[in-house]
């Protein structure tokens, strides 16, 4: 029986391989597969994608041929016990002879949920589970959201300074009025995170207000593959996306304009230049679009993981609307100060510490000078 310090090595492997899945497995899971023989060489691994349609284990019992049998098969997912796009993978471990499991998480499907690890013990498979096991739930926080709630799990995102400003004051001349180089808050190691973030996740979304201002183009520009383009979604309830901004003009079915009341010549525009456009209720007499209207319709789209990069106002609906899962808030070295600077979230706030959103689980990065917080206000499996 191998040690733990080899089961976590294998899995750790297993795991490298899951995560080759961002940006290619949605709406299923990332999931890696390592198959040791006896002698501790590994005889198989894979590696799911949406598009491959064969889960993990079942590419790496293909890789192994007969050195499977009698193997031990490392996987960060429980395998699955029920009929999908494929026939249970519990049935093609237990013919391959595999000897024993470690997988490090139960599945959050409620239709497997235990039932595969129960299935491959009924045929005499010893099955481990439980090792790395924050590490396993990490990878796939965003299945588990959808799988039970059909909603995507939602992050926001903000980069700021020490003092919690998102930008200077809004009266001030744009940034890029009078330069080609944008302004940014924090450092180029910040910002190519921002875009892995990006790459993980199904869909991006900010308000109106921040195309207007910054005429951003809210791409993946991680240089890794994806199996469907970046949704960029944008909440206008008036239609305001100006037909000359970046996001209109490269548009190609991947833009999202979600509003609630506007003239149907604008409609017809933006249709036209490949921006679709989809009505929802309006929350609020001003129109603004009900935030969990727009998280049932993505989810209706399968979308799975959604990020917010909005300005003030988005942030705050969304904050106080509770549909918020995680943050994860870059800081810069640098304090703006002012009561006019644009902070994190604008509104009426929480009206005592008491009713303050509480972020929990939190972890530190560091990107050189800059560093971030990562924490969740829920937990995206029991939750």
């Amino acid at each position: 029986m191998p040690d733990r310090d080899t089961d976590e090595r294998f899995l750790r492997r297993a795991f490298d391989l899951a995560q080759q899945g961002a940006g290619l497995t949605s709406p299923n899971p990332c999931v890696g597969a390592v198959i040791v023989d006896a002698n501790g060489a590994i005889v198989g691994a894979g590696s799911h994608t949406y598009e491959g349609v064969n889960h993990a284990e079942i590419l790496a019992i293909e890789q192994a041929g007969g050195r499977a049998c009698g193997a031990t098969l490392y996987i960060n997912l429980e395998p699955c016990s029920h009929q999908g796009r494929t026939a249970p993978c519990t049935d093609t471990v237990i013919a391959a002879g595999i000897s024993r499991v470690v997988a490090s998480i139960q599945d959050p499907n409620p239709l497997v949920s235990g039932q595969g690890f129960a299935k491959l013990r009924s045929a005499g498979i010893d099955v481990s589970s439980g090792i790395l096991e924050e590490q396993a739930k990490a990878l796939n926080e965003a299945f588990a959201k959808y799988i039970r709630h059909h909603i995507p799990l939602v992050t926001l995102k903000a980069a700021m300074t020490l003092d919690g400003k998102i930008a200077p004051p809004p009266s001030q001349p744009h940034p890029t009025a009078h330069s080609t180089r944008p302004h940014w808050i924090t450092s180029e190691f910040a910002r190519a995170h921002v875009q892995e973030l990006r790459h993980q996740n199904d869909a991006i979304l900010v308000g109106v207000g921040t195309v207007i201002a910054d005429d951003p183009l809210l791409t993946d520009r991680s240089g890794r593959p994806r199996r469907r383009p970046l949704l960029r979604v944008i909440l206008d309830s008036h239609l305001r996306l100006p037909l000359e901004s970046h996001l209109a003009k490269t548009a190609q079915d991947d833009v999202l304009v979600l509003w609630s009341f506007a003239e149907e010549k604008k409609k017809e525009q933006l249709l036209k230049l490949g921006v679709r456009v989809q009505q929802l209720p309006a929350e609020t007499s001003d129109g603004h679009p009900d935030i969990a209207a727009v998280l049932s319709f993505l989810g209706q789209m399968e979308i799975t993981s959604l990020m917010i990069e909005g300005g003030a106002m988005v942030n705050w609906a969304a904050l106080s609307a509770g549909i918020v899962d995680k943050v994860f808030l870059y800081y810069a070295p640098r304090i703006l100060a002012g009561t006019a600077s644009v902070p994190l979230a604008g509104g009426t706030g929480f009206a005592s510490i008491s009713d303050a959103a509480y972020v929990k689980s939190t972890r530190l990065h560091r990107f050189g000078e800059d560093f971030a917080i990562e924490g969740y206000f829920k937990d995206p499996y029991t939750s």
